[in-house]
């Protein structure tokens, strides 16, 4: 499958390594800011990772004026008015948004009403209703996983319809991603493996779906690399620092690789899922995967047989037949779940997870159909083809 026309477009700059946090202040007065903005959720905060941000800033001579704290899970048009309204209030410039994706999507969105004005979030839902750049946003990710510090989306919930509006524009990027292994030291083990397996799978799905470029697939091969280098190590030895970063590195990597190659039916599944049951969003990808790339193996052979490289190392790769290493790719994934399943019970069927009931697959299935990411499926997918992995993800 050769790719005729292809676009690829990441202007995030990454910060990355031990002492990464430090160079904000240095950024902020690089872009004329002074008074920036924290955005974050009261876990970040409690686990101490505001300190060493707030230290750096204060140290430069910037004025935190406003740390807001109260970022909900699933954020929601309420909040992000909110959060505009005392940056206002506190006269803020500049966005700092320190967590995992829903802080760093509440900032995306709060930097729309502040930037643009007025307090109705919705009306800049959709793709390409931006028309100009925002202020100075800055995101240091807390989870190794989402890759939202470098995907040019955001999701936030209405609460009064009940439905999650997408924003979509290129003026969402932030203008840095701060990657430094100090604000994952904490995570705690399930929410490494769940956000480790959802950058495997931004990885993945990049590789094998439609929109794939040999760009994306540099970045998406390397991810792959790392997460299985150093995952389980850093399942057994959670300080270990280096481990660390190297997941976090892997996992903007992922996200810069997928959000230029698009996902498939891992997502459309895992999105629907997560609405309906209201699982996380990394457990539904790692649950998926497997059953996934086994729907789609004979249209994906070639690059999900590459893929056992990068997953097993050279040995295995040489020791395996080129008609076999597809189906080595699956396994290998599969020995990666089980053996974080023996770790931190991360459910590998529907059934596991204890939040999902069989009647509720057909449901899962109709919505997955009407999400985005199918359309980039490798393989077209039909109400029956979705419902039959389904039944094989449910024991």
């Amino acid at each position: 499958m050769t790719t005729k026309y292809y676009e690829f477009f990441c202007p995030v700059k990454v910060i990355a390594g031990k002492a990464a946090l430090e160079h904000i202040p240095y950024e902020l007065t690089g872009m004329a800011a002074r008074r920036p903005m924290i955005v974050t959720d009261k876990g970040v905060r409690a686990a101490g990772l505001l300190e060493p941000v707030i230290a750096a800033c204060e140290e430069s001579g910037l004025e935190i004026t406003s740390i807001y704290d109260d970022v909900p899970p699933d954020s929601s048009t309420t909040v992000v008015r909110d959060i505009a309204g005392i940056y206002r209030q506190e006269k803020c410039d500049s966005i700092i948004a320190v967590g995992g994706g829903s802080a760093i999507d509440t900032g995306k969105a709060v930097n729309i009403l502040v930037s643009e004005g007025g307090d109705d979030i919705a009306k800049y839902s959709g793709a390409g209703v931006l028309k100009h750049p925002l202020k100075p946003f800055f995101v240091v990710p807390t989870t190794a996983g989402t890759g939202s510090e470098v995907t040019s989306v955001a999701v936030i919930t209405d609460e009064t319809k009940g439905v999650k509006l997408p924003f979509t524009s290129s003026f969402l990027l932030p203008n840095a991603a701060i990657i430094d292994p100090r604000m994952t030291l904490t995570l705690p083990p399930h929410i490494t493996a769940a956000t480790a397996m959802d950058a495997m799978t931004h990885a993945t799905e990049a590789f094998t779906c439609m929109a794939k470029n040999p760009l994306s697939d540099a970045y998406a091969t390397a991810a792959i690399k790392k997460i299985s280098h150093s995952l389980l190590n850093v399942m057994d030895n959670p300080k270990n620092s280096d481990g660390r970063l190297e997941l976090a590195q892997a996992s903007t990597m992922a996200g810069i690789a997928f959000s230029n190659s698009m996902v498939g039916l891992v997502h459309a599944l895992g999105h629907a899922t997560g609405a309906i049951c209201h699982l996380p969003h990394g457990l539904c990808m790692s649950l998926y995967l497997p059953y996934v790339l086994e729907y789609n193996l004979e249209t994906i052979r070639d690059p999900l047989g590459d893929l056992l490289l990068y997953l097993e190392g050279p040995e295995v790769f040489a020791a395996t037949p080129a008609s076999r290493r597809a189906e080595a790719s699956i396994s290998a994934i599969r020995k990666l779940r089980d053996a974080l399943y023996k770790r931190c019970q991360l459910p590998r069927t529907l059934k596991e997870t204890g939040k999902v009931t069989e009647d509720q697959l057909d449901h899962i299935a109709e919505m997955a159909l009407d999400d985005g990411s199918i359309m980039f499926n490798p393989k077209e997918v039909t109400l029956e083809d979705a419902r039959a992995v389904l039944r094989r993800a449910w024991a």
